[in-house]
């Protein structure tokens, strides 16, 4: 009986260290697989940032910089503010004394169509 219990006993213990075993290999198991994950997602962020410059640097070659187009509108829409402006205040005084010519000054006459009542 005794050798029959010391049998369960060690079967006993030896599951419990398959058990034991088992354990382990699914948590190195897992942190294998997150390790996995991290280094794929590494790669990627790397791939992707090559990717991105060199798509920029075609872009740059294809359509020029943009920034110079940016700053040459910007030019241009000042000049063309400045010479409105500078035309505005020569034309001012002119264009107020022909407006207020022609508001003040009225000449009365009759119409050509005009027929007296008889």
């Amino acid at each position: 009986m005794t050798s029959q219990s010391q049998g369960i006993q060690q079967l006993l213990q030896a599951e419990k260290r398959a058990k034991d075993k088992l354990e382990e290999a699914k948590k190195r198991k897992g942190k294998r697989l997150r390790q996995a994950k991290e280094e794929a997602t590494a790669e990627i962020d790397h791939y992707r940032l090559q990717r991105e410059k060199e798509f920029r640097s075609k872009e740059t070659s294809v359509m020029g910089s943009q920034g110079n187009f940016s700053t040459k509108i910007e030019e241009q829409t000042t000049e063309a503010i400045r010479n409105l402006t500078s035309s505005y205040h020569k034309n001012m005084e002119s264009m107020m004394k022909k407006l207020l010519g022609t508001i003040c000054d009225i000449s009365p006459e009759v119409h050509p169509n005009f027929r007296p009542a008889v």
